[in-house]
């Protein structure tokens, strides 16, 4: 059986992060994390990521060491090739995404599933400002590009993240078990 790249998108601020952590914390069976490759130092907060150099990002991009790679706020982003194996392995594996980056990762994993999570605008900007990250930008210019970025793949699920971190964690949580009790090629369900 081959796995399926499970991945999580939305704007910055949505919560990706904490569902990851949320889901990770539950260990659940067949499912693995992926890490991902940013230049952003290691202790600027956010998700526990591989910090590289500009430098060191472009040899590794330029060596074929990503499946996937994007650039987006000024950092460079990339998934590692090992996701690879553990799709051929039969996992599930959970990524955190962009959402300008969802067509290529779509031509590269057909059975890509997208999962959009969403969180009204108030909240958003609630997040973005509690959270002061130099890398994140401009609020407004975060706050137009998550209103503005459409999204569309046939198999997006939408993730409602706008309540405790509990109830949306158990719908992901949900998603997971179903793909893994019906395999990658089931339609996923509405959350």
């Amino acid at each position: 059986m081959t796995g399926r790249l499970v991945y999580l998108i939305g704007p910055s601020g949505a919560g990706k992060d904490s569902l990851i952590a949320y889901a990770r914390a539950a260990e659940p069976a067949g499912v693995v994390f992926a890490h991902r490759y940013i230049t952003r130092p290691a202790g600027a907060g956010g998700e526990n990521h591989v910090a590289l150099s500009p430098a060191e990002f472009a040899r590794r991009r330029a060596a074929g060491c990503f499946a996937l790679s994007w650039t987006s706020h000024g950092l460079d982003y990339g998934l590692g090739r090992e996701i690879d194996l553990w799709c051929a392995a039969g996992l599930a594996v959970v990524a955190n995404g962009s959402r300008a980056a969802l067509p290529a990762a779509a031509a590269r994993f057909p059975d890509l599933l997208p999962v959009l999570v969403t969180v009204d605008v108030a909240r958003l900007a609630a997040r973005l400002h509690q959270r002061e990250r130099a890398s994140d930008g401009a609020l407004e210019a975060r706050l137009a590009r998550a209103t503005t970025l459409a999204v569309a793949h046939p198999a997006l699920v939408r993730l409602d993240n706008n309540g405790p971190i509990e109830r949306a964690g158990a719908a992901f949580l949900g998603l997971l078990e179903d793909w893994r009790n019906e395999g990658p090629s089931a339609n996923p369900p509405t959350r």
